[in-house]
């Protein structure tokens, strides 16, 4: 299984790792056919994203995968952030073997889940 550069130093160094005591929005996902538990916790000021963590257990390509979607919604506004696909995160990533294609898949889940309820809490 040949793993992209990308891929790799995303892995070996992720970006945005750990959680927001004061997050907005929490989603937390999750494969059971593979183990995989992603958590997204996301900071939001005026529908911007202007916070993001993510804790992820699972394989390197599960870790990637949240470290890259993270950046690529930082400073994204809610609206921008949830058009986020996991073919623009395998894409980003310069691809990934087909069995890992899941772990994007979780990422999109895990984002769209912490807008969710973000969106479950605001003043109506």
């Amino acid at each position: 299984m040949m793993y992209t550069d990308k891929v790799i130093d995303q892995f070996q160094n992720p970006r945005n790792v750990g959680e927001l005591a004061d997050a907005d929005g929490v989603g937390e996902v999750g494969s059971p056919a593979c183990g995989d538990i992603m958590k997204m916790f996301l900071k939001i000021e005026n529908d911007v994203i202007v916070d993001v963590k993510f804790k992820t257990f699972g394989c390197g390509a599960a870790v990637a995968t949240s470290s890259i979607a993270t950046e690529m919604i930082m400073g994204k506004t809610l609206e921008e952030a949830e058009k986020l696909t996991n073919s623009m995160v395998v894409d980003e990533l310069g691809g990934l073997p087909q069995e890992k294609v899941h772990c994007s898949v979780l990422a999109e889940q895990a984002i769209k889940a912490a807008i969710k309820d973000y969106r479950s809490k605001e003043v109506k």
